[in-house]
């Protein structure tokens, strides 16, 4: 493999994360972990035995949207330290993770600019729905809005001398297109070169489609075995049917390597556009002037969503684990976790970021 990204849920509550990227390195080229930076030791710690790795740390905005969204009091302060501290002891693979939403767009640029001084990567998304992220009703509702401040991300990135950023304005520029509903600009391939791993050893092609599509599990199957099933192929099948029109860098940037030309081509137009004092603009998506000129309505676009309004909402959560849950909060839950794998649970510990998923 040339790449694999480790995410969640949070990697870090596993003990045994080391273990899993010592086996992973023989294996893959490159190795990025997302991760909320709550547990900053062990992100530190993991860092020193494999300083190649990357890090991307979810920070959904500047400080008071971040912590309004993530419901921590300071889980700004926390992911900040923890990139600090990577970056002060040499990291060079490190930044920020945001996921766009109405909430947090208008401090897109604003936390492009922090990441930009700090000499980090700076990685986006937008709202999704699937069966792994337990959430159907994920929806962006001022798309304008959403979409203008993508395209001053764009103008940002398009301004810069470093053809990776400029590849990275053509991915935002495929997010406007995405969060409109429209056609992905590039085709999917995942499960025919690129897969998912749940915790349990199910394979899929991603975590983005409506219902859980497994091609094989690797604790009753050898990979070849698994990789060239007839249950694989079927998957293979919904995959070149699929209408999710996912815009996730797992998928995407794939893509971009195996189409590059598209990719390239957009990149030198805009580039030179750029260069000549002429900006980029959202309404080069044609669907962006359909709106504005009142030719398709919201609701139409809602349709074109994964957002599913009628649908009912999935916690992902069995009844016993619901009935543990009671009286407790996502702190108390992990603060148990640390202090039963020998950790010290310090006041400084009693806020954390769970996605329970």
């Amino acid at each position: 493999m040339y790449f694999t990204n480790i995410t969640g849920g949070e990697p870090f509550i596993r003990t045994d994360l080391k273990e899993i990227v010592r086996e992973l390195y023989k294996l893959s080229d490159r190795i990025v972990i997302s991760t909320n930076g709550f547990f900053t030791d062990r992100i530190l710690d993991l860092c020193k035995e494999f300083p190649q790795i990357g890090i991307r740390i979810s920070i959904e905005g500047l400080e008071k949207t971040n912590n309004e969204i993530r419901g921590l009091n300071d889980g700004y302060q926390r992911g900040y330290t923890t990139l600090k501290k990577l970056r002060e002891m040499g990291m060079k693979d490190v930044g920020f993770g945001m996921t766009v939403q109405d909430k947090n767009a208008p401090d897109l640029v604003p936390l492009y600019n922090i990441s930009n001084e700090m000499g980090m990567e700076f990685a986006t998304a937008s709202l999704h729905n699937s069966f792994y992220f337990v959430e159907s009703k994920n929806i962006i509702h001022d798309r304008p809005m959403v979409a203008k401040n993508f395209e001053d991300l764009v103008n940002e990135l398009l301004k810069s001398n470093s053809p990776k950023k400029w590849f990275r304005a053509y991915f935002n520029h495929g997010l406007i297109n995405y969060i409109y509903g429209q056609k992905r600009l590039l085709p999917c391939d995942m499960s025919f070169d690129t897969f998912f791993i749940d915790p349990y050893g199910d394979v899929m092609p991603c975590n983005g489609t409506k219902d859980k599509e497994v091609m094989g599990n690797l604790n009753r199957q050898t990979w070849d075995e698994l990789w060239n099933s007839p249950e694989a192929e079927v998957v293979r099948k919904k995959v070149r049917c699929c209408n999710r029109n996912c815009w996730m860098i797992g998928s995407v940037s794939p893509a971009m390597h195996k189409y590059i030309c598209t990719p390239l081509l957009w990149v030198a137009k805009h580039k030179v556009k750029s260069l000549l004092g002429m900006k980029y603009s959202m309404f080069e998506n044609p669907i962006c002037c359909d709106y504005r000129d009142g030719k398709v309505s919201k609701a139409d676009l809602d349709k074109l969503s994964t957002c599913d309004l009628n649908a009912e909402i999935n916690d992902g959560l069995s009844d016993d684990s619901k009935e543990a849950l009671k009286g407790k909060r996502g702190e108390d839950i992990v603060n148990a976790d640390v202090v039963e794998q020998g950790y010290e649970a310090t006041k400084a510990e009693t806020n954390c970021d769970i996605d329970i998923n």
